[in-house]
């Protein structure tokens, strides 16, 4: 097994471990690389890149950027870089983010009807894992929720009260796919699509769609990810093959947050070094 992880989030987004303490157990692990990808925000990579540097743990910076195509919501990695702060997508990621918090406190707002959940509390959990959180959202909903007694854990959350079929859900902004990508390019970052063909957001996309995001730059595609099955891992190979994309593996972890274990899905040393190649990234 290659011992890379591109894939991973920390309590400055949903995750619920500080970017050192992800660091640590990344190394535990026995992982040799690993990528910080929190959503829509590079806040915690230079504690992590600290961290990374004191364990001997190779790090490379990135994030996971929140974008829409055809309707449907999709995340892509940007690995390798970050945007420089005032840049244009600096700005726009803040948008995105504020659309989010507001959009977290709606949806509290509409639980606070019919469960004992408040926006202090949400807030309580957000504020509590020693790190400047980037904004509240859905998974800190979830984790007031379980802690109330509402539901047993976060994917019960999501399965029910903050899935989009819920009556409690609502929608925030997202960036347009084709304006995602050429952000992550403009920061000097690869653009990488992450579990597009899950089957649970929603239905996942078609490989023509896949191959949409690809004309508008798509560098790579993340195949290996628990949310894809095998179907899914061949559909997604055939693209990177046909149009010579970099194909990346990531655990997606989120430390006691989801059942993601680091190093369950990993990356090969080969598109590892593709990857830094093309970008200004140093380990």
């Amino acid at each position: 097994m290659h011992a890379i992880d591109l894939h991973t989030h920390s309590a400055v987004s949903d995750g619920t471990e500080t970017p050192t303490a992800l660091v640590e157990q990344a190394r535990a692990a026995g992982l040799e690389v690993i990528a910080l990808t929190d959503h829509d925000t590079d806040r915690g990579i230079d504690e992590a890149r600290e961290a990374a540097a004191r364990a001997g743990l190779g790090l490379l910076p990135g994030m996971e950027v929140s974008a829409k195509h055809r309707g449907r919501s999709i995340h892509l990695l940007a690995l390798g870089n970050t945007p420089a702060p005032g840049s244009n997508f600096a700005l726009a990621l803040e948008e995105v983010r504020d659309s989010r918090e507001k959009r977290a406190q709606r949806i509290v707002e509409r639980l606070s009807e019919d469960f004992p959940i408040s926006w202090e509390a949400v807030l309580e959990i957000a504020s509590g894992r020693g790190v400047s959180v980037a904004s509240v959202g859905r998974p800190h909903i979830a984790d007031a929720l379980t802690r109330a007694g509402v539901v047993e854990d976060r994917s019960e959350a999501f399965q029910r009260m903050l899935a989009p079929h819920s009556p409690y859900y609502v929608p925030y902004r997202a960036l347009d796919a084709v304006d995602a990508i050429a952000g992550i390019h403009d920061s000097g970052a690869l653009a990488v699509g992450a579990h597009l063909m899950t089957g649970k957001r929603g239905k996942g996309l078609s490989s023509d769609a896949c191959l949409e995001l690809v004309e508008s730059g798509l560098d790579g595609l993340e195949v290996f990810h628990r949310e894809h099955g095998e179907a899914e891992r061949e559909a997604l190979l055939a693209i990177a093959r046909e149009k010579d994309l970099i194909v990346t593996g990531g655990s997606d972890y989120h430390g006691s947050g989801k059942p993601n274990r680091l190093g369950e899905n990993t990356t090969s040393e080969e598109n590892l070094e593709r990857l830094l190649e093309s970008t200004s990234a140093r380990l």
